[in-house]
């Protein structure tokens, strides 16, 4: 072969390889999606103002969305913890959901409690206190964790006994400890009913209000600095599930994603600012997300009565 051939063709193997390596580069395995979830939250159910015939219209979408498990961010039901709150009407309350939640039997629900989950007047009684809520649930622990296909979730009870709004000692020694353990090498998700970080405090206040802003552990958790701190220290930690404000708002802090979902049943079932059912700018829904392997998301907010 002739010098010049030779070159010729060197060249064109050469290139060869090289396209051949662009074209594999170019063509990025596809990131697997690890989960679907549906996280429903302040869903205040009650026999009132046709409540159970919607909240099921909810989860036959949900249903319909084949979801692989369903996430209740607390206020199951519409109130047990006012002061003249009887034992029947909080088994009444109960009856509703456990009603309601038949048409998503089958799929997995994982709860945190919520502020008004729980009959403080029944003191001795079964349903009294955090107890009667465990009981109603079928909940072994008011704080837990678990993994699912590759995501760590873990699932606080945000109401002290004193500061609503924040962990008590034990409950943050727990979590500590169980971020340390199980989110070093996993995607995690954590699931609180009072907003760890919202903007919602801002704009729910009284018109009245003038800053500088003051805002309570009703719309950000009194101990949210030293949450963040533990996030900084652990980049696993990628999205926060929250609700209680019944308005919807996503923050972005640090590369973490903090959302609070809204409402399933909008203005407590009832009509609100819009006539129908919105609390001031939003209406009844819930909430998917897609989580991926690589602990990226994707979420929509679904206005199901609008439907």
């Amino acid at each position: 072969m002739k010098r010049r051939d030779l070159i010729k063709s060197l060249g064109v193997t050469a290139g060869t390889i090289a396209l051949s390596s662009v074209a594999q580069a170019s063509v990025a395995a596809p990131i697997k999606k690890a989960l679907k979830i549906a996280h429903i939250t302040d869903v205040h159910i009650r026999p009132e103002h046709n409540a159970v015939a919607r909240f099921k219209k909810c989860l036959e979408m949900i249903k319909k969305d084949k979801v692989d498990l369903i996430l209740n961010g607390g206020d199951s039901i519409y109130a047990a913890d006012y002061d003249n709150i009887t034992k029947d009407r909080v088994e009444q309350q109960w009856a509703c959901w456990n009603e309601s939640v038949q048409v998503v039997k089958g799929i997995p629900m994982h709860h945190v409690l919520g502020n008004h989950d729980m009959w403080w007047q029944g003191k001795d009684d079964e349903l009294g206190g955090k107890a009667g809520v465990l009981k109603m649930l079928q909940m072994e622990h008011n704080y837990y964790s678990f993994d699912n296909n590759g995501w760590h979730f873990i699932m606080l009870d945000s109401n002290h006994p004193t500061n609503p709004g924040m962990l008590d000692d034990e409950q943050w020694n727990w979590f500590v400890q169980d971020v340390q353990k199980n989110s070093q090498d996993k995607p995690t998700l954590i699931m609180s009913h009072y907003p760890l970080l919202s903007c919602t405090g801002i704009v729910d206040n009284k018109p009245d209000f003038r800053g500088p802003f003051k805002v309570s552990g009703s719309y950000n958790h009194l101990d949210i600095m030293k949450f963040i701190d533990v996030f900084n220290k652990n980049k696993n930690i990628k999205l926060c599930l929250s609700g209680h404000i019944h308005l919807l708002d996503k923050v972005w802090y640090n590369d973490v994603a903090y959302l609070c979902n809204g409402a399933t049943s909008g203005f407590w079932w009832e009509p609100g600012d819009d006539g129908k059912s919105a609390y001031k700018q939003t209406v009844p829904g819930y909430s998917l997300l897609n989580l991926y392997e690589d602990g990226s998301f994707e979420h929509e907010y679904i206005k199901y009565e609008a439907v």
